[in-house]
C-alpha cells in the first residue's frame, strides 16, 4: 500500500556540532534527542499509513570557509559523520520499534549547515548554492513548511536555534507556521575549534560531474547515505554552468532473479524516488519550480536516460543500467565516481575499462557502510539490519500482503 503524504507530519531537527564524528561520540551526544523526536513523530502516525518527513541539519563550524573548498577536501570526514548519524537513526528506530521509509514510518534526510558567525559574508555571492552543504540562512529561508523545528535544550542547541530563528526573513516568517520546540538533550560538551580538518593530502580538484550506480529498490537509509555522499562530492557552479549527478539505476531485466521479485519497484519508481530524495537534500531555493524532465531512448547499451534539471546549475541524469559498468564507459565527460567500501574494487574496474578506451580515469571516493557492528552493541542486530535491507523490506511486503 502506498503511503499517504497528505497532511503528513513534517519536522526539522537542528543538531549542534558533536564532540567528534565517531559513532560512539555521536551516539552519546545525540541518542536521547533522536529518541525524543522519532517517538513524537511516530506517535503522530499511529493508526494511519502516512509517512512523516524529518530533515536533520548537522551544524559544523567553518564548513563553508575557504579552507574547506573544494568539497573533496572534507569529503572523508563528512561522509564518516554522515554514516555515524544514519547508523544512529537505524539504532534508535530498531530499539524503539519505529518504522523507517515506509507507510507508518519516518522518511529521514540529513544535510550539513555552516555553524560559523561569518556565514553571511561567505554567502555574499548571488550564485545559487545547493545542498547537502549550505548556510543556515539558506535553510531558514527555503520556505519548507515544517510543522515543528526541534532543537536541543542545552546551551549548544539553544544557540543554534537562535541562529536559525534570527536568520528567518520577515517574508519567510509570515508564510511559515513552524513552531520551535526544545527536546531532551545531553548536558553541554566542548566543541572543538578543529572539528573539521581539511585533507591536505587530497588533490584540491573540484568535481562537477559525479557518477554512482545501484538498484535503489525501496529507498532506505543505506541508499540515502550513498546518495548524500555523491552529492557531497559535487561542487557548486555559477548560473552559467551546470553540475550533474549521473545515477545508474539497474534495469528491470537484470533483477528478475532477486528474492521476492514480485515486490520489486519498477525502474520508473526507483529513479523517481531517487530523484525525490536528491531534490530534498539539494534544492533549497525559495522559489519552487517544477523540474524540467527530458527523456532519451538511444540505441545500444545504457541508452535509456532521464535528465531532470532541478536548478539552472544542477541536473540529475538517470541511466538504465544494462551491464556491469553502466554510464561510466558510455559517457566520457565524468569526473568522479562514488562507491561503498564493500564495492571499492568496482572503481578500479571502471577505470581499467575507461583507460582501454583512451579516456581519463575517474577520481574514486569511498563511502563507509552503515556500522552494523557498532549498532549490535546497542540493539538487536537483526532489527537494525531489517531497516537497511531492500530484500528484507520486500519480505515484509510479502508478509503484509498475506495478512
Amino acid at each position: 500500500m502506498a503511503s499517504d503524504h497528505t497532511n503528513s507530519p513534517t519536522a526539522l531537527l537542528l543538531l549542534p556540532p558533536p564532540p567528534a564524528f565517531s559513532f560512539v561520540q555521536v551516539k552519546d551526544a545525540f541518542q536521547p534527542s533522536l529518541v525524543d523526536v522519532y517517538t513524537k513523530l511516530s506517535n503522530a502516525l499511529i493508526g494511519s499509513n502516512r509517512t512523516a518527513m524529518l530533515d536533520i541539519a548537522l551544524a559544523i563550524p567553518d564548513l563553508l570557509s575557504p579552507a574547506c573548498q573544494p568539497r573533496a577536501r572534507v569529503f572523508a570526514q563528512l561522509q564518516h559523520y554522515l554514516s555515524s548519524v544514519y547508523t544512529l537513526v537505524g539504532v534508535v528506530c530498531a530499539t524503539q520499534n519505529i518504522e523507517l521509509d515506509s507507510p507508518g514510518g519516518i522518511d529521514t534526510r540529513v544535510v550539513f549547515i555552516n555553524a560559523s558567525e561569518s556565514t553571511s559574508t561567505i554567502q555574499a555571492s548571488d550564485s545559487p548554492r545547493f545542498g547537502p552543504i549550505l548556510d543556515i540562512q539558506s535553510l531558514a529561508n527555503s520556505r519548507r513548511r515544517w510543522d515543528h523545528v526541534f532543537y536541543m535544550s542545552n546551551t549548544n542547541g539553544q544557540n543554534l536555534a537562535n541562529s536559525f530563528t534570527n536568520s528567518v526573513s520577515s517574508q519567510t516568517r509570515d508564510g511559515t507556521a513552524a513552531s520551535m520546540q526544545a527536546i531532551t538533550s545531553q548536558p553541554d560538551w566542548e566543541i572543538s575549534d578543529r572539528l573539521l580538518i581539511p585533507d591536505d593530502q587530497h588533490p584540491s580538484t573540484p568535481y562537477y560531474s559525479v557518477v554512482v550506480g545501484g538498484t535503489f529498490d525501496h529507498l532506505h537509509v543505506g541508499h540515502k547515505l550513498l546518495l548524500t555522499a555523491v552529492a557531497l562530492v559535487l561542487e557548486p557552479l555559477d548560473r552559467e554552468q551546470e553540475g550533474r549527478l549521473t545515477i545508474g539505476v539497474t534495469g528491470d531485466a537484470l533483477l528478475v532473479n532477486k528474492k521476492y521479485a514480485e515486490f520489486l519497484e519498477s525502474w520508473e519508481e526507483r529513479w523517481q524516488s531517487t530523484a525525490d530524495f536528491l531534490t530534498a537534500i539539494m534544492d533549497f531555493s525559495p522559489e519552487k519550480k517544477s523540474p524540467q524532465i527530458e527523456r532519451v531512448f538511444a540505441p545500444g547499451p545504457n541508452g535509456k536516460t532521464v535528465l531532470v534539471r532541478i536548478q539552472p546549475n544542477l541536473a540529475f541524469e538517470f541511466v538504465e543500467i544494462s551491464d556491469p559498468f553502466g554510464p561510466t564507459i558510455t559517457e566520457e565527460n565524468l569526473g568522479a565516481i562514488v562507491v561503498s567500501k564493500e564495492t571499492h574494487s568496482g572503481g578500479a574496474a571502471v577505470n581499467e575499462e575507461r583507460l582501454k578506451k583512451g579516456w581519463n580515469g575517474l577520481a574514486v571516493f569511498e563511502v563507509d557502510v552503515l556500522q552494523s557492528g557498532e549498532a549490535a552493541t546497542a540493539t538487536d542486530l537483526e532489527g537494525f539490519e531489517s531497516k537497511i535491507s531492500s530484500t528484507d523490506i520486500r519480505r515484509r511486503r510479502v508478509h503484509l500482503a498475506k495478512v
